[in-house]
């Protein structure tokens, strides 16, 4: 069991009646409470991670730098962060400011002047 495997202590309040079904579900699979709320969790996450308008709120934030790398990766998983950050460098960079070339005519003798000035639209 790796150290993020570890149980964790965790207090919340939740409504009388919710804990209720949950004792009797627990009851019922021969369970413990803890077991479900834990299994709940994780599910909860997987279906929200795997959620498109959920990745793209975690790339929109990314790219704001309102979110870390590690967070990023905790949130959707390390092969989507590192998309995610080449994605975040390649639009941080300068757009090159090439001039176009002058020895090559890239139209060849197919090029056709438009007269767009008599356009009447």
């Amino acid at each position: 069991m790796s150290s993020s495997d570890e149980p964790r202590r965790v207090h919340f309040q939740s409504p009388e009646y919710l804990v209720d079904r949950l004792d009797a579900i627990a009851d019922l699979f021969d369970k413990d409470r803890t077991d479900l709320l834990v299994e709940a969790i994780r599910e909860y996450i997987e279906e929200t991670a795997d959620s498109e308008t959920f990745q793209e709120l975690v790339a929109t934030k990314y790219y704001d730098d309102q979110l870390e790398f590690e967070t990023v990766k905790q949130l959707v998983g390390a092969e989507t962060a590192q998309r995610l950050r080449l994605l975040k460098a390649d639009l941080d960079d300068e757009p090159l400011d090439l001039a176009a070339p002058e020895d090559v005519d890239i139209y060849g003798e197919d090029a056709v002047t438009v007269d767009t000035t008599a356009d009447e639209r």
